[in-house]
């Protein structure tokens, strides 16, 4: 048989042929949209990871933090033969926050026995050298210094210059102060009990912890309330660094990612000292604590290297919340929070247990005295600020941890505070109800311009408008010296004994409308000397001499004398209606007292940058633009108005026989006093009057002079010179018409006089 042929497989049909069931169209279009948005979103993620990855890497590797500049007042210099009293020492001292001990055993301390001192002073860097710290031996008796001499050695000391008192800064816009310090600066026990009370596993995460999140979500819940804290200490910088304090979910998953990022490019120890720098501890005033460096200065007046087991435990309690930890609001709270850590180091064997009880027996041991606000005197940091501005671009003030050394002297800034305070409360009684008394006051130095001391209000602490600086007001009859001295200049036509007429004048003012000046006295008194009537500032007699010697010549005197304001060209100007400062009047005034040289006043000697190299002097810079013996007749007469005309009171209130010139002001409806007043050593300004311009019922004699006298009688000050003069013949003068008269008559006023000039005709006497 023939083989059978095989059958041809049969193939199904496609109709047979079975199939899947088909994906719906709508549901294939879902997925793949889902897909895309996957993908999108996590496009989106990703670059905004890279976005936060660019943050933080570029902060924190670039400059991590504004430091602003800090401002010194001057030290204090000892040595042998210097004038300084017992409580003057003591008050520096206590400025400086020095710590009153038994036996001073670390820097910072003293004790006092009577007028001997013996003081353990802290080292410091000044811009010409290193002043290290040592244990010194000072006595005094009521001369000033007796002897200096050095502990250690047993051997005499030359000169000591104490630290200066840091006395503010100039802070940025967040206010932020810190003062950085290294790692390796920190105590071990500090870093033992930061880990162990806010991130135990710090170097096993890698940024954020999930059993700490854990176990704090556990505790909240049986708490029922936020009780415990997940954070890891790279959390609370990146949060104090990078983020705000916004409680939100963003915020948190910013501080999650940002966390991780930080530790994937940077070692464990980098960021905790970043840590270290960054977190904050509380607040002084408008300044706001950061960084452990400088917490351990505000709370404890040492080094952080310095920090005992207490004070470390203590400032790491305040981490939780340094408001609801305050140390003078909350100190039991405090303290038993500093004693759990304690306890806490001792149970982990970090510390012995009689380590930790023997801490917990302290007390907090807080300064109390360096709580003083960010800038303890702002009208004075103010000035400082300006003439800064001349020369540093204001970010780098505010950012680059620039060191300033100024003028100030800590005890006349405080005597000057205390003089406008205590007269100011005074005179409240005196003064129109309807006035709102204020005050300002400016002391310099009359040989080099610097200013010591500067209050621009009568809460000098309070930041807020400095009067010293701003209140552009009329000076009355302080601008008259100004306009005697351009008489004086024409030595041919004036002498101090020439003539003038002091009768009833009108003139044109400004408005058009006659303006009829007037004595403060309602007198003329006809004829009168040209010394007499600056002695009793008699107004008629200044008006025709400015007449006579024009505006146009005041004007360029007041320019030589360093008054850079507008001076006006109408009549009113001759008796003080002219817009000026305290600080425009001082620098008139400072060319008076140093005798006709012009001395642009300073409040800054030097700059440092952050590391102590020296950035910038500012040298005394001294030119003459008035001869000195013109200036010696006027100062004469200056002096003449304190001993006989309208300051004659001032002797009498200082209560010490000081011989100093000035000159009393006093404006319209008796709206502002003032008084300028010089000795050998020291120039000040004061100014007095209400904010709103209503009269406040004082003259210038009566409230400005008051608080100089108050201010003066506790400074040590030199007396002015006014010796005889090479090229001036002096001459005895009858201060009732001007001629030469015999020394013994009591009408005898002795004057100066170039050659020629005096008088020829004698005046009896009666």
């Amino acid at each position: 048989m023939p083989p059978r042929k095989k059958r041809a497989a049969r193939v199904p049909s496609k109709r047979s042929r079975k199939t899947s069931p088909r994906v719906p169209t709508f549901l294939f279009r879902w997925r793949q949209r889902l897909l895309w948005s996957f993908l999108f979103s996590l496009g989106i993620f990703t670059l905004y990871v890279v976005y936060l990855d660019h943050q933080v890497r570029s902060q924190f590797e670039g400059k991590r933090w504004a430091i602003p500049a800090r401002v010194y007042a001057r030290p204090l210099e000892l040595y042998q033969g210097k004038v300084l009293s017992i409580s003057q020492l003591e008050r520096y001292l206590d400025l400086m926050g020095y710590r009153i001990e038994y036996r001073p055993k670390e820097a910072g301390s003293y004790s006092r026995d009577g007028g001997h001192f013996v003081i353990y002073s802290r080292g410091f860097q000044f811009w010409d050298g290193v002043e290290p710290k040592r244990l010194i031996e000072v006595i005094l008796d009521k001369q000033g210094v007796v002897s200096l001499t050095d502990q250690a050695s047993h051997t005499a000391i030359d000169l000591l210059r104490l630290e200066p008192m840091h006395i503010g800064g100039i802070y940025p816009s967040h206010k932020e102060d810190r003062i950085l310090i290294k790692l390796s600066q920190a105590p071990m026990n500090l870093l033992k009990t930061l880990i162990l009370v806010e991130d135990r596993r710090f170097y096993e995460h890698h940024g954020i912890d999930p059993r700490a999140v854990g176990r704090a979500l556990w505790a909240n819940l049986r708490a029922g309330r936020t009780i415990q804290g997940g954070s890891t200490l790279t959390q609370q910088l990146v949060k104090n660094f990078f983020l705000s304090n916004e409680r939100t979910l963003w915020r948190k998953l910013n501080e999650a990612i940002m966390s991780v990022l930080l530790e994937i490019h940077y070692q464990k120890n980098e960021i905790l000292e970043a840590y270290l720098n960054e977190i904050y501890l509380g607040q002084d005033g408008g300044r706001a604590i950061h960084g452990f460096g400088l917490a351990s200065q505000f709370y404890f007046d040492k080094n952080v290297e310095k920090l005992n087991l207490s004070e470390i435990a203590t400032l790491v309690a305040l981490i939780r919340g340094p408001n609801y930890y305050h140390p003078q609001k909350a100190p039991k709270r405090l303290l038993a929070r500093r004693n759990l850590i304690l306890e806490e180091l001792a149970d982990k064997k970090i510390i012995q247990p009689w380590q930790a009880r023997l801490a917990s027996q302290k007390g907090l041991g807080i300064q109390s005295n360096n709580h003083r606000g960010a800038n303890y005197y702002p009208a004075f940091i103010e000035l400082v600020r300006r003439q800064l501005r001349t020369e540093y671009d204001e970010k780098d003030l505010q950012s680059e941890g620039l060191r300033i050394f100024t003028t100030l002297d800590p005890w006349i800034q405080d005597q000057a505070e205390k003089a406008l305070q205590n007269t100011a409360t005074q005179l409240d009684s005196i003064a129109k109800k309807s006035a709102a008394l204020q005050g300002a006051v400016l002391v310099s130095s009359t040989t080099d311009g610097e200013i010591y001391a500067m209050v621009g209000d009568r809460k000098p602490h309070a930041a807020g408008f400095n009067r010293a600086l701003d209140a552009v007001r009329p000076v009355g009859s302080l601008i008259k010296p100004a306009i005697y001295l351009t008489a004086l200049l024409r030595r041919h036509e004036y002498s101090p004994a020439t003539m003038l007429d002091d009768e009833t004048i009108r003139l044109m003012g400004q408005d058009k409308k006659t303006w009829i000046p007037d004595n403060y006295d309602h007198i003329s008194h006809g004829k009168v000397p040209l010394f007499e009537a600056l002695t009793h500032s008699y107004n008629l007699a200044t008006v025709h001499l400015g007449l006579q010697v024009g505006f146009e010549s005041i004007q360029k005197t007041l320019q030589r004398l360093g008054v850079e304001r507008e001076i006006p060209s109408y009549p009113s100007m001759l008796l003080g209606a002219v817009g000026m400062s305290p600080l425009d009047v001082m620098q008139m005034y400072h060319t008076y007292a140093t005798g006709g040289f012009h001395s642009p006043l300073r409040s800054i000697q030097s700059v440092m940058t952050a590391d102590g190299k020296p950035l910038q002097r500012f040298p005394l810079q001294v030119k003459q633009v008035v001869n000195g013996t013109y200036i010696h007749q006027l100062n004469m007469m200056l002096r003449r108005v304190v001993t006989n005309g309208t300051a004659h009171q001032l002797a009498g209130w200082m209560q010490k026989n000081t011989i100093v010139a000035g000159k009393t002001g006093t404006t319209n409806d008796l709206r502002d006093s003032w008084f300028a007043g010089f000795s050998g050593s020291h120039l000040a300004v004061v100014w007095m009057g209400d904010d709103q311009n209503r009269p406040t019922g004082l003259t210038g004699s009566q409230g400005a002079m008051r608080v100089w006298a108050n201010l003066f009688k506790n400074i040590d000050t030199q007396d002015l010179s006014l010796a005889d003069q090479p090229g001036l013949e002096y001459a005895d003068i009858d201060y009732t018409n001007g001629l030469l008269v015999d020394k013994a008559c009591q009408r005898a006023v002795r004057m100066p006089f170039f050659p020629g000039q005096a008088p020829t005709k004698v005046s009896e006497c009666h």
